[in-house]
């Protein structure tokens, strides 16, 4: 009977031994990436478009073979747009799960909360939207890359537009948060050299998530300016303009976000959207072949287009994707390297990952919202032009980024 009951155990303990290498190489094979957005309150909207371009970016990556032969999985994570919720979520992940890549485009708060975690826990942190020039400026550190334009690039691209369409006269308007205020300060600060003769005839800030716009239209309304510049993006522009027109303002808006179909379909009339401007990394009127290409085959796997944050997500990670390809192994360390000073040329043209600062350096595109298209019954985006990387660009030295 013992020989039987040592031989049932011997049996036992080999089988479970033979097992742990299947588990082992279950868990090397796929690369983890993690992507941290609001999937439920006001702008669920917003994160799960986000989301949708990061888990698309992953199929197109395992049908290829997947990085470095292994299989790319995202996880999904709510932040609420909360940093304490965003950070706590990641904690868990790196902990227990071995997370070491973190991904996401919503809140330049949750951005930052984040970036300081991704420091302390030496894993990286990539994001596709958040904004905040002071990330990749005077807050940045090795773990922290942005594969977006930040508040500089975006609002240099607008101050030149309106600057050498010759408005004179022009209200700024944006969120109460670090994003919305660094918007606003990069934009008076390249009008001013490009068109010295413009006066901000109004500059107002508004909690973010506002309802009632009424009290800052009525100023805007009363400053008299030719147009208005806005950062303001999901329902915080939806409402603006929703608002806003009924009331009297009526002048052309430049905002970072006017392509947004879901605004502009928001609205229900198109007339309140007809002729106003934007400037972003991404868009379907870019007029590249590679951009007609990755919109076709978006279109025929999922059947629908691969608007702005769809886009920008799924460059952004195709980026991440191409450092690790570089590094040739999943070591923190390695990817950071491998991804300073690296060039990816993807469906919105050529953009390279600058290694003073981990901001991605590339051209943004301007749009104008047009009454046809040939993508929705409403109205939509077309091409109006380009921003050159290097005219959008603020040197390394004036970032004040001093990366350790």
């Amino acid at each position: 009977m013992r020989k039987k009951i040592v031989g049932g155990l011997c049996f036992l303990f080999m089988a479970l031994m033979l097992s742990l290498p299947m588990y082992a190489t279950a868990a090397e094979d796929t690369i983890k990436i993690a992507a941290m957005e609001p999937l439920s309150g006001t702008f669920k909207d917003i994160g799960e478009r986000y989301l949708d371009g990061v888990v698309y970016a992953a199929k197109v990556i395992n049908e290829s073979g997947g990085l470095l032969g292994k299989k790319v999985e995202v996880i999904p994570v709510d932040t609420e747009l909360k940093p304490d919720v965003a950070t706590r979520k990641a904690q868990n992940l790196i902990l227990k799960d071995g997370v070491k890549f973190f991904t996401g485009g919503t809140g330049s708060s949750v951005g930052a909360a984040m970036q300081q975690l991704a420091e302390k826990q030496n894993v990286i942190m990539v994001t596709y939207g958040m904004a905040a020039a002071s990330m990749t400026g005077e807050k940045c550190n090795k773990n922290f890359f942005r594969a977006c334009a930040n508040t500089d690039q975006q609002s240099f691209a607008l101050a030149q537009l309106i600057g050498k369409k010759g408005y004179k006269r022009i209200a700024i308007i944006a969120q109460d948060y670090s994003f919305g205020k660094e918007a606003l300060s990069a934009f008076k600060k390249k009008l001013a050299q490009v068109n010295p003769s413009a006066v901000i005839v109004a500059e107002l800030y508004h909690p973010a998530g506002t309802k009632d716009y009424a009290p800052y239209v009525s100023q805007l309304i009363a400053a008299k300016p030719d147009v208005i510049f806005t950062p303001n993006w999901g329902n915080d522009l939806s409402l603006l303009l929703k608002q806003g027109r009924p009331m009297g303002m009526k002048q052309k808006i430049f905002s970072y976000y006017i392509n947004d179909e879901v605004t502009i379909e928001a609205l229900g009339d198109d007339k309140l959207m007809i002729g106003n401007m934007g400037a972003e990394v991404y868009t379907l009127s870019i007029p590249t072949k590679k951009n007609q290409e990755f919109i076709a085959k978006f279109y025929k796997d999922k059947g629908y287009y691969p608007t702005w944050l769809r886009g920008k997500a799924y460059i952004s990670t195709m980026f991440w994707a191409e450092a690790v390809k570089k590094a040739g192994t999943t070591d923190v360390n390695a990817v950071i390297k491998a991804w300073e000073g690296l060039t990816y040329d993807g469906p919105a043209g050529v953009w390279t990952m600058r290694a003073c600062d981990h901001q991605a350096q590339m051209p943004l595109w301007y749009t104008e919202i047009a009454p046809k298209t040939k993508y929705f019954k409403h109205a939509f985006e077309v091409p109006a032009g380009k921003a050159e990387a290097k005219d959008v660009e603020v040197p390394c030295a004036e970032t004040g980024c001093k990366m350790k």
